[in-house]
Parts: C-alpha cells; structure tokens; sequence
C-alpha cells in the first residue's frame, strides 16, 4: 500500500472535519506512515488500535467502515437473518460511546435493527444479549485492559461467542472490497431512533442477566455464616463493573463489600493507574491501603470492561500479594467441584475447559475428581465453540472454562469470559474458606500439597511498529525451520506445530497430528515435564512465550523457570 496516497486520500475525503485534517497535516512522515502504512488488522478478536485519526488506527471511519463490512457480511446470510438484528454495547473508554453509536447507525442505514446499551455495560453483558434476544450479532467497542489511547471493536455472532474465523474472514474481505469512505450507508442517531431502528436497553436487561448470575450460586450459606465479619474491598479500575459486581455481590448476601472510591469514577483517561490490567499488582495499590485499613479478607478487581478479574489475598505474613489468573481458576475450579458435590449440583458428565497455555494443574485437578479436561486454542471463542460441541452431542456439561489472563466462564447465559459471574463464584469461594478458618493463600498452599507443585510465567516479547510484524514473522519462521534441540540444557521430547496439527517425537523422529490445528502457534515439550509455549499475540504487537513446569516443591518449580527464562531473553536478541 503506497502510505502517502492513501494520506492524500484521507485529507481530500469530505467524510473527515476540519479538526481532523488539522490533525492529519500536522503529522511528521514517520507518523504519516504509521498511521498510513496499512489498515488494521480485522482479526477474530475484531479491531484493536490506538484511537487516532488514520488507516491504521481507531477512529469513526474505521467504525464505519468495519460496521458496512460486518452488515453486508449479515445481510448475505438472508431476511431472516438480518430481520434479528444486532446487540450493541461499549465500555467506558474515551469516545466508545460515539463509536458504538455511529456502529447502530450505519447497521440502521442498511435495515439492521439495532438493541444499543443506554450506557456503558460489562461486556458478557452484550454477550447475553445477543443470546438472551436472539439477535444475530453482536457488537462490543472496548479496548479491554489496553492503555487509555487504546480502543477497540469487538464481534459477536449468534452463539453470544467472538466470530469464527470464517465469519471474520469473510469481514476483513468485505472491507478489501468497500471503498472506506465511498461505501458507508449511515443515518443520523435521531432518525434511527424514531424509526425504531435503534433501541435502547437498561434495567430490564440488567435485571435478566443479574438472575442467570444468581443462578450460579453453590452455597449461599456459606457466605451468609460469615457475612457479619467478612470484608472485601473492589475496585472497577475506573469502568463498567462499579454498578452490577457491587450489587451481585450484595444479593450473594455480602455486607462488607468495600469499593475503592477513587477507581469508582468512570473515567477512560484511568487516572490513578499506569494500566488498568488486574494482572499488575501495582494497579491496586489503592485498594491494599483500603484494605490494611478495613482489616479486608480479600480484594477483587476488574478491568475496565468487566470481562476479567483478579485478586489479592493475604498471605501467611499477613500481606496482600496477588495470585495469577492460572492459580485463580485451579482455586475456583476445585471449590465448583467441592461445592456441586456437596450441594447436589453436580451434572452428570461433568467437563472443565482450559486453553493450551494455561497451568497443567488445572487438568490435575479435574481428572483427580473425576472430570475430563480438554485445551482449546486461546481465546473464548475456542472454549466457547469446544462447550457447545460437548454439550451439544452429549458427551458432557462444561462446569467451568478457564485461560490464565483471568479469565473464567460459567453457566450456560454468556459465552465469553465474565467478571461479573466470577466475583460472585470468587467472593462465595472466599467466604466458605473463611468459615474454615482459611485465606485464599492458605487453600492454595493446600492444593499444591495435595495437587503437586505446578509453576507458570507468561513472557512478553514487545515488537512495535512496521519493523516489528516482520521481526515477529521471521521469529516464529526461525523457531519452524531451525527449531532447539535443547532449551536450557534440557532435551525436547516433542514438538507441536499447532499451525498444521503436527507433532513431532524429536526421540524417534515419528510424525503423528492431533486434533488441535490452524493457529500460529508451537510447543516444545521438555524432558523434566515443562512445556515452553511460542505465539504471537493477537491483540497487540508482541510475541507471548509461557512457561509451563512442575517441580517437587515451589522453589524447585521456581528454579525451572529461571532456567528457562535465560532461553527466552536470548529470543530477544
């Protein structure tokens, strides 16, 4: 694509105001490239960009251009498809509600009715929206736990899931195809809602979803035995949990439910954290002083668009530390099976889902119980898609889904992660751990003894910019056509090619494949049992390498994965 041209053509476009032509001519040609040199990615995770006027950036024109795209992609699935309409939802970030709307509007224009959120909503919300109305897609403007100049555009399909790959596939050729600015049919906000082509949702639809999250309750007595005592601080960092988790969390029967009221502020500037991830400990800085103060069992925090969640415990030094997302799910996991079966609410047949880079212990702990346990590729579509085709041929009933960037499914209304449901399972797991005298730290000290030790780190290989999609490609490229006979010393015993479905023995030299295949992604399988996971991100510009071992106590698992850390770092260079 030849930047400068499609520069010129933005700023001859009438579509663009003065303001952002004033913007665009002040660029430097390194910035005119980058905001040029291509457009943005239409992934199955959508778009995702800092927002910013240009090709390669978030903006409305891009929102127009990828909403002409998807409707087009809708209205060729036929009348019937299109007369369901689409559900339409946004967080809380800087102009998600002018991109949402502008999203409704062009879905309008071309005779797609839209439900549009009156305001901002969690994202399993929109999720069970389009589930819950039967519409036939859905819509999501978040950017998730991205920095504040980030903003994004998620899609739904009629499952409540992230689209198929061969639904955004056939998106992203759409958008080849259309003109950016010649080919949008739009009409005014107004005018669609007169015409009863956009309506809004509220209450009512808080009010359904809230049920099918009170639904997921074990044991509500557990929490009722130590309500009087029990305290819990949360924080939204800044977003859409600060109304529904407080009140879910109350009708769970929590008296002492503690909300930092600096993070309470909707603001998408998230003005008292660098990043509003739940995975940095540093982000809950405020919400440690408030618990030191309150004297708090636990603290809850969810991103900016509530779909994840993490948490801080105190440990046996009475400090507050953070647990990963992959020590979370094996908690939780293991509380639904002890609960289900003490409440007699466990399903015949019953399944946890993981994803391929998340802890093995979480297998340890279905299969030591008496449930099967499957991977699927990352992403919820995948654990979404894998729960159907289960339930769906009757081969088992999913209780739990989980992948280790916090994020964790339950119940049969969303089909997406959801921080909601979870701070409800989390706060009650807490509550029934506190009435036997334990923390969260304490029960997890315990299912290692009984588990084994098990030990994860994600690593995050940042390559920004034009440079970086290539150093990217020829990483992945060079770890295929060379791949290590050794990682830190230690022998591969396998390698997996998640690309084509292949496995290699690197002992005998056989080739078999497995079910899993069709993403970019290798595992090398060590000889002391790690696993050493290679993939590109698909949301940001970075290649991700876990860590995946077990030792005979946590400092040997520890010493593991600095061993195998020094052979990342030698990635880098």
């Amino acid at each position: 694509m030849d930047y400068r041209k499609e520069y010129e053509k933005w700023l001859a476009s009438p579509a663009l105001s003065e303001e952002e032509k004033a913007e665009l001519r002040a660029l430097d040609e390194k910035e005119i490239e980058g905001r040029f040199y291509g457009p943005l990615e239409f992934g199955t995770a959508g778009l995702r960009g800092t927002m910013a006027v240009g090709l390669h950036n978030m903006n409305i024109h891009v929102i127009r251009h990828a909403t002409q795209a998807f409707a087009e992609v809708i209205l060729a699935e036929g009348p019937a498809a299109a007369a369901k309409g689409v559900a339409v939802c946004y967080d809380c970030r800087n102009h998600s509600q002018e991109f949402a709307r502008e999203a409704a509007c062009v879905m309008a224009a071309n005779g797609i009715s839209c439900r549009l959120f009156e305001a901002l909503r969690p994202t399993p919300e929109v999720s069970f929206a389009v589930r819950e109305y039967g519409c036939i897609a859905g819509i999501n403007v978040t950017a998730s736990h991205n920095p504040k100049e980030y903003n994004g555009y998620k899609v739904y399909w009629s499952d409540g899931a992230q689209l198929p790959p061969h639904h955004a596939s056939a998106i992203a050729a759409k958008m080849e195809e259309l003109d950016l600015f010649d080919s949008i049919k739009r009409m005014g906000y107004e005018d669609a809602v007169k015409a009863g082509l956009i309506t809004l949702m509220g209450k009512e639809t808080d009010e359904k979803f809230l049920a099918n999250v009170m639904g997921q309750v074990n044991d509500k007595a557990a929490v009722e035995q130590v309500a009087d005592t029990f305290k819990m601080i949360y924080t939204p960092f800044h977003g859409c949990g600060y109304r529904l988790i407080p009140e879910a969390l109350k009708r769970l029967g929590m008296k002492h439910v503690i909300c930092v009221p600096e993070q309470m502020v909707i603001d998408g500037n998230f003005p008292t954290v660098v990043s509003p991830n739940p995975e940095n400990p540093e982000g809950f800085y405020l919400a440690v002083d408030l618990a030191k103060k309150e004297g708090a069992d636990f603290i809850l925090g969810s991103d900016p668009d509530a779909d994840r969640v993490g948490l801080m415990v105190r440990n046996d030094k009475g400090e507050y530390i953070t647990i990963t997302g992959n020590q979370t799910g094996v908690l939780l996991l293991d509380y639904l099976i002890g609960a289900k079966k003490r409440t007699g609410k466990m399903p015949e047949k019953p399944v946890a889902l993981k994803t391929i880079v998340t802890t093995e212990m979480a297998r340890k702990v279905a299969e030591t119980n008496g449930l099967q346990c499957y991977d699927t590729f990352t992403g919820f579509k995948f654990l979404a898609e894998k729960k159907d085709k289960l339930e769906n041929a009757g081969e088992g009933k999913v209780i739990f889904a989980y992948e280790e960037s916090y994020g964790y499914m339950l119940g049969d209304y969303v089909r997406d992660k959801d921080a909601v449901t979870a701070a409800v399972a989390l706060t009650e797991m807490a509550a029934w751990y506190a009435g036997q005298g334990k923390t969260l730290y304490d029960a997890l000290q315990e299912l290692y003894k009984k588990y084994g030790y098990y030990a994860e780190k994600t690593f995050n290989l940042v390559m920004p910019g034009l440079d970086g999609l290539k150093d990217m490609a020829a990483l992945m490229k060079r770890l295929r056509e060379e791949p290590p006979a050794q990682i830190s010393g230690v022998q591969v015993v396998a390698r997996k090619d998640y690309q084509d479905g292949t496995v290699v023995d690197c002992i005998t030299g056989t080739t078999s494949s497995m079910e899993l295949s069709g993403s970019n992604v290798l595992r090398f399988e060590m000889a002391d049992g790690t696993s050493v996971i290679v993939r590109p991100s698909g949301t940001e510009p970075k290649i991700k390498v876990y860590l995946l071992t077990q030792g005979a106590d946590a400092a040997a698992c520890q010493a593991n994965v600095d061993k195998y850390a020094q052979w990342v770092d030698s990635l880098k260079k």
